[in-house]
């Protein structure tokens, strides 16, 4: 669900060109093909790895997970790695896009990654057949505590006129709506109409109070001190406070989204074993650490967790709440051909409006 990123959508066809035709991790030219979130990963981890096994990674980045899933479902350009997120995978799977991962050529997944983040990715992956949690997080407000002199712990203040024009919300269907149903005490993945039109009302009339509809800029205003209140993900909200110490996450007492996003295999993969290999490496203690202080999104590497030094951020609330005393907390499940095509038409009809 990472969603601060700067979109390079090269094409991988002319990545390929520069780099040379992929070949087995054993040839002088073997490669592995990633495509992730944009600012995902720290890049001394692609280049350290490029410098143990000798395979070059032909990296690429998306912005959202509907940017990523066409480019995959067409196969005009093959990926070995890819790191959607837990609905999209679901997608995945039902459209037969993806490869079961050999867990006996990734052990670092079976004993690092703790058991509670396999649970969770049943909602998805029933069987821990397809993927391997990388990042997981929470949904929230983010607001400036100079700025806002009113109890946050509830959607509905996203809905007060007193912060109009201070007000910044997710441009993301799902995310949007999770919000309007949350506040109304929705399931955030329903399909009943009734429920759905609601939240979508509701999103009409928020629109005057709304700011700007954004992904990543949320974190540069909410730190240039540009608006008031934010709809932000866990992970943003940690760099967000290094940068101005007058910014607060909460998750809001009606219930949010808990995400996970995963790597997943490619049915189309061309070089499945190098891509097993750099998912095994991502799973190294020390790797997934320093991924976890570059990108500040929560690891569900246990061993990573062990290794961080910091205290603070060891023990952060943002980066790895007690779940136990929320309520409402729900992963987005896919919905089907006909319940994106409605979520996605009544997003039009918010966003026209």
């Amino acid at each position: 669900m990472k969603k601060n990123s700067l979109l390079v959508l090269a094409a991988v066809s002319a990545l390929l060109a520069l780099t040379g035709c992929s070949q087995s991790a054993e040839g002088e030219n073997g490669e592995v093909i990633v495509y992730n979130w944009g600012e995902y990963i720290d890049p001394d981890v692609l280049t350290s790895f490029e410098e143990e096994t000798g395979i070059h990674v032909v990296y690429d980045e998306f912005e959202t997970n509907e940017i990523m899933y066409p480019r995959v479902e067409a196969g005009a350009s093959a990926y070995d790695v890819v790191c959607p997120s837990d609905y999209m995978i679901k997608k995945m799977i039902d459209n037969d896009l993806l490869d079961t991962i050999d867990f006996d050529k990734v052990p670092n997944a079976k004993k690092y990654i703790g058991q509670q983040y396999y649970e969770q990715s049943k909602q998805f992956d029933p069987d821990n057949q397809y993927s391997v949690p990388y990042c997981w997080g929470t949904v929230g407000i983010l607001y400036n505590k100079t700025m806002v002199d009113d109890p946050v712990d509830s959607w509905d203040i996203l809905w007060n006129e007193k912060y109009a024009d201070e007000i910044l919300m997710q441009d993301s269907v799902r995310d949007a709506f999770m919000v309007a149903l949350k506040r109304n005490g929705a399931s955030m993945n329903t399909l009943d109409e009734g429920e759905l039109q609601a939240a979508k009302d509701d999103l009409i009339s928020q629109k005057p109070l709304v700011q700007a509809y954004v992904i990543d800029q949320v974190r540069d205003k909410m730190i240039g001190n540009e608006a008031a209140l934010g709809v932000i993900y866990s992970g943003e909200a940690i760099y967000t406070q290094r940068e101005n110490p007058d910014l607060e996450y909460v998750i809001p007492k009606e219930g949010t989204n808990v995400w996970i996003d995963s790597w997943v295999i490619p049915k189309n993969a061309p070089n499945k074993e190098n891509a097993e290999l750099f998912i095994d490496y991502m799973c190294r203690p020390e790797i997934a650490l320093k991924n976890f202080e570059y990108i500040t999104y929560s690891t569900p590497n246990t061993g990573a967790r062990e290794l961080i030094e910091d205290e603070d951020l060891k023990n952060s609330s943002i980066a790895f709440p007690d779940l136990s005393q929320y309520q409402g907390l729900e992963t987005y499940s896919y919905l089907g051909e006909e319940g994106d095509e409605l979520y996605n038409s009544l997003w039009q009809e918010v966003k026209s409006e």
